[in-house]
């Protein structure tokens, strides 16, 4: 005879569903629990919802890359023989996630379709390769082997059989189309002195365009909407199978984008990819601005935040992926190095950022705030601030196209204590034009401190910036 006193429920294990859940993305009603015609359909618009949201935050390097190189395709950069860079120095005119004003950069992307290609770094360099899937290949110049003498480097294409020929640094990257970052110390002069050609042409190399876009305009950021599957859809076809591990590549064809695959949602998915873009943009808007992992801030206390959380360019930590620090990394800045993930004593970059005040408010373009740099910034090589817009990460667009203010420009100045103060708002306060930010009433906007050659004061946290604080001026 059955003790139903004593009968093994599904309910006490935890293997039933109720006949009705409520959850952040809908009501859904089972008979037993099967779920009804009406909530199957919306359980798997759900489901579609989800795996967009999952899709734009995991794949969102790939789609910032695929948005850079459209981007230099449409000002005519395109192909092994242009490689892009911004003389005198990058300003406000572009869209680029937050790039510095302080140094020269040039920017290329390779192809290795048509076989291997040659890369000779100018000498003094720094300069970072990473592959379509915005992953770091090599560092090339003083982080990389050549130690910053000069060398030849030779990238191979997928699944490539020939020979290696010696007198090279070979590197296999796992996808055809890479992206290329020169940093010359030497300026544009030294710029010039890179050398990029097929390995077939190495005994006559052609001659590199060397094409000026600082003053160019034009677009590198990543769409916020549908587009942004349809650039991702680009690069899944454009490279082998097996070049994303196949948990995202299964992310991805879930969604209808697959290698080999026409991607061609219909209206249906077409309309929640398009809210699930919307809404994980906003969810990487958070994870930038105001994220949750204790381990994002700086200093104990304040609000100062990294950029790279974990320390590691891979994201890992004790084999976990950081994914809310890939994402929060990926939605606001550009390249993959060790160099800049770990950086060292005296060497390397260190960054920190902050989107709020003392008193946690948003900033505001139409206020006026005043950050002190301690007596002694801890900055081997030089300290710079560069200032932001928080709708684009990019350089805030203001009467100066260059807003920022860095030690090596001799212009700002300092308090008796040797502190330096720095201004920020629409307008200079009296006598502090020297040391004075523009900003853009109506808008939000946000610093970089970043510290080239940072020293032992940084890394023991012995010397710290302040918070930005609102300062209320009178109106004349």
């Amino acid at each position: 005879m059955n003790d139903h006193n004593n009968a093994l429920t599904p309910e006490s294990f935890g293997i039933s569903v109720p006949d009705r859940i409520e959850t952040p993305v809908g009501s859904f009603d089972f008979f037993d629990g099967v779920p009804f015609p009406e909530t199957t359909r919306n359980l798997y618009d759900g489901l579609d919802f989800l795996r967009g949201v999952e899709a734009f935050l995991n794949a969102m390097p790939g789609a910032s890359l695929v948005a850079m190189r459209k981007g230099f395709r449409s000002v005519g950069i395109d192909g092994l023989h242009m490689l892009a860079y911004t003389d005198p120095r990058a300003n406000s005119g572009g869209f680029f996630l937050t790039p510095n004003t302080e140094t020269t950069y040039g920017s290329m992307f390779i192809d290795l379709r048509d076989g291997p290609v040659v890369i000779e770094p100018p000498k003094e360099s720094l300069c970072v390769v990473d592959d379509f899937w915005f992953r770091y290949v090599a560092d090339m110049g003083i982080a990389g082997p050549d130690k910053g003498a000069g060398g030849k480097y030779l990238f191979l294409p997928p699944g490539y059989e020939g020979d290696e020929p010696d007198g090279y640094f070979v590197y296999r990257p796992p996808t055809y189309t890479n992206w290329v970052v020169f940093r010359a110390l030497g300026g544009v002069e030294a710029m010039r002195q890179t050398r990029v050609y097929r390995l077939a042409d190495a005994q006559n190399p052609p001659d590199l365009t060397f094409v000026n876009i600082a003053d160019k305009k034009f677009n590198t950021v990543h769409a916020n909407d549908f587009s942004f599957f349809e650039e991702v859809a680009e690069l899944v076809d454009e490279e082998p199978a097996d070049s994303l591990d196949p948990e995202r590549a299964g992310q991805l064809a879930a969604i209808g984008i697959q290698h080999g695959r026409k991607f061609a949602p219909d209206e249906r998915l077409r309309g929640i990819l398009d809210s699930a873009a919307k809404t994980a943009a906003g969810m990487s808007r958070a994870l930038v601005y105001s994220p949750r992992n204790p381990d994002s801030f700086v200093f104990e206390g304040s609000s100062w935040k990294e950029a790279f959380v974990g320390g590691s360019y891979e994201f890992l930590d004790r084999n976990a992926r950081l994914l809310d620090a890939r994402a929060q990394f990926h939605y606001f800045a550009t390249v993959i190095t060790p160099a800049m993930a770990h950086a060292q004593v005296g060497a390397g970059s260190a960054y920190a950022y902050t989107a709020e005040d003392s008193a946690g408010r948003i900033l505001d373009g139409g206020k006026t705030y005043r950050l002190v740099l301690p007596p002694n910034p801890p900055a081997k090589n030089f300290w710079s601030v560069d200032v932001y817009d928080t709708q684009t990460r990019s350089l805030l667009q203001t009467d100066n196209p260059y807003p920022s203010l860095m030690s090596l420009s001799g212009t700002v100045e300092a308090e008796d204590d040797g502190s330096i103060v720095l201004w920020f708002g629409p307008a200079a306060p009296a006598g502090k034009e020297a040391n004075w930010i523009q900003t853009v009433r109506n808008k939000s906007w946000f610093p970089i401190l970043r510290l080239y050659g940072p020293l032992e004061p940084w890394f023991d946290k012995t010397w710290q910036p302040s918070e930005l604080e609102r300062i209320d001026i009178p109106r004349a």
